[in-house]
């Protein structure tokens, strides 16, 4: 890029420090799921936004500031995306099955996201506890399965025992260790799994297991897949 380009697209964002930000975050994103938190470089981030580390400095304080913020944009990200499918409208057997499939194709789309998490975790967290909005946002999901699981609870669809946040735990962990494992376990026995074809096994398969444990009628189960079969073959 000449630097006529670059000084016109840098004079843009001066106009633009929305714009200016989400593109430093993009990038964040990528580099610090890489690298991680220690060894991810400002200077190798600023320079792949062709922007300036003070510029960097300047939005976000210092490289934990924009980790935390990353981190931050993350999540924001995964929670907008299932809002987005709208499962107030759809009954609760239905609604389940989608926002399980949705997460489970969403982190295997979106490897970087799962990095992040994992990287999180070695810190033991504690960039997500200092922040308020990734708690805000995060309440979301079990607001949305909750909602869920009242109205299966009510119409009689599923157990009276389902606990939301359980559940959660259940699609997370499913979906998550299909792509943080994915080296070790094809290593270990085989890439079956991880084509398009033995994805597809996999995701009705987390998929069946999940709902299999919440719903009160097994035959109501197996009738809606069965529906759903047949609408795949036509």
């Amino acid at each position: 890029m000449s630097d006529e380009t670059t000084q016109q697209k840098r004079s843009g964002w001066k106009q633009n420090p929305e714009a200016v930000q989400a593109n430093i975050l993009r990038v964040a994103h990528a580099v610090f799921a890489a690298q991680g938190l220690s060894g991810a470089r400002v200077a190798e981030i600023a320079e792949r936004t062709e922007t300036s580390k003070r510029m960097i400095y300047y939005y976000f304080g210092d490289k934990e500031g924009l980790y935390l913020r990353t981190l931050e944009e993350a999540y924001r990200e995964v929670r907008e995306r299932e809002r987005a499918l709208d499962l107030g409208g759809l009954a609760p057997l239905e609604a389940l099955r989608r926002l399980i499939g949705f997460t489970f194709d969403h982190h295997r789309s979106n490897p970087d996201f799962i990095r992040l998490v994992m990287i999180e975790n070695v810190h033991g967290a504690r960039y997500l506890e200092r922040s308020e909005a990734i708690g805000k946002v995060n309440e979301d999901a079990i607001r949305t399965l909750a909602d869920i699981v009242a109205r299966g609870r009510a119409d009689g669809t599923f157990r009276p025992d389902t606990d939301p946040l359980v559940l959660h735990w259940q699609i997370s962990a499913q979906s998550f260790f299909n792509v943080s494992n994915r080296h070790t376990f094809t290593r270990s026995f085989g890439d079956a799994l991880v084509t398009d074809a033995g994805q597809d096994r996999v995701r009705r398969a987390v998929v069946r297991s999940i709902l299999a444990g919440v719903v009160s009628d097994p035959q109501a189960l197996d009738q809606a897949e069965a529906a759903q079969a047949a609408c795949r073959s036509t």
